[in-house]
């Protein structure tokens, strides 16, 4: 595997990074993070949490309480990257997409996929375990809601990364740059509390709006 990554925004690339040794990647976290660099989502503020969340939040409090220390972002070392492809093609292909209407007989409910079928956001929260299981911090692991171009809500996992905010998603088997995929986005888990939210700003539908 190639020790670099490719960071585009648009379809334009912005950074080639070289994957650093351990003990670079150390000195990297130290570096304060450029949240303006398009590679990273704005946020506007505090937000609803989503409806099928907060619900979540009653029946499992313990995954939607304050975080005990925030990490901005986790070092993209190779291995780490290599590991977070991994477990997102693991959980696309091991979950069988099923709605919350066939599965549960409601229109919204949020849970972990344990009997092997679930939703966009059941398949999030499970790759959101696994990889707190597998050593990342879980402020930086932050469900977020979308909104497809047909006008459908949809939930991916934000992935915040000193590469930008990665996008782990059941849809594509690709894990992109937020700015590369095509949805608009509308809000996200609090990365001090992973029981609050916070609203993102997404110029990209105002200028595509603009250009029909």
């Amino acid at each position: 595997m190639s020790n670099t990554i490719r960071i585009t925004v648009s379809g334009t690339l912005v950074a080639l990074v070289m994957f650093g040794s351990p003990a670079s990647a150390a000195n990297a976290t130290a570096q304060q993070v450029d949240f303006s660099n398009p590679a990273f989502a704005p946020v506007t503020g505090t937000t609803s949490i989503p409806v099928g969340a907060n619900d979540f939040c009653k029946r499992s409090r313990t995954d939607c309480a304050p975080n005990s220390r925030v990490v901005d972002v986790e070092t993209l070392t190779s291995a780490r990257w290599e590991r977070l492809v991994a477990i997102n093609d693991q959980v696309n292909s091991a979950i069988t997409p099923e709605t919350d209407q066939d599965n549960y007989n409601v229109a919204e409910y949020w849970t972990y996929p344990t009997d092997g079928r679930g939703d966009c956001e059941d398949i999030a929260l499970e790759k959101r375990r696994e990889l707190m299981a597998a050593g990342w911090d879980a402020s930086t692991l932050l469900m977020t809601v979308v909104r497809e171009r047909n006008g459908d809500g949809h939930a991916v996992l934000m992935v915040r990364t000193d590469r930008g905010d990665l996008i782990l998603d059941n849809q594509n088997a690709r894990v992109l740059v937020w700015t590369d995929t095509p949805y608009e986005y509308i809000k996200r888990q609090s990365q001090a509390d992973a029981g609050r939210w916070v609203g993102l700003n997404d110029d990209r539908a105002t200028i595509t709006a603009a250009a029909n």
